[in-house]
């Protein structure tokens, strides 16, 4: 059994943040761990748009507090963000974000982040594996 506490994250390698300022991303739970997903609490800054795209990734994302606006950018479907709601983005679908208020969001993926993705100019994350 593994015990983690957010704020024992802070200011590790386990505390990402994005190079334009638009979220932070806290990875609890990593590849390293051999369990066969990673699991996230990402915080999106208020006024903050980040477009995404996770190419090699499956991602399920479930709001814990706030309040945006995703967008499917292959659709143009626009769908309210807020506390309850869970994205499933099984179809590696280019989306945007957009926070009104700072967004809280417990994000998990297939396969597993490493901790050390950052989107990349399309916003994908590249597939890295652990040695």
């Amino acid at each position: 059994m593994r015990i983690t506490y957010i704020e024992d994250l802070n200011d590790t390698d386990r505390d990402v943040h994005a190079e334009n300022g638009n979220w932070r991303s806290r990875r609890i739970v990593l590849a390293k761990e051999g369990v066969g997903f990673s699991f996230h609490e990402t915080i999106l800054y208020a006024g903050t748009t980040t477009e995404m795209w996770y190419a090699n990734h499956i991602e399920a994302v479930y709001c814990v507090g706030g309040t945006g606006e995703l967008l499917n950018r292959e659709t143009g479907e626009k769908h309210e963000v807020r506390d309850g709601m869970c994205y499933l983005l099984d179809g590696n679908e280019k989306h945007t974000l957009t926070a009104y208020t700072d967004l809280r969001m417990a994000c998990v993926f297939n396969p597993p982040v490493t901790g050390r993705e950052v989107h990349d100019e399309n916003g994908v994350y590249p597939l890295i594996t652990e040695d």
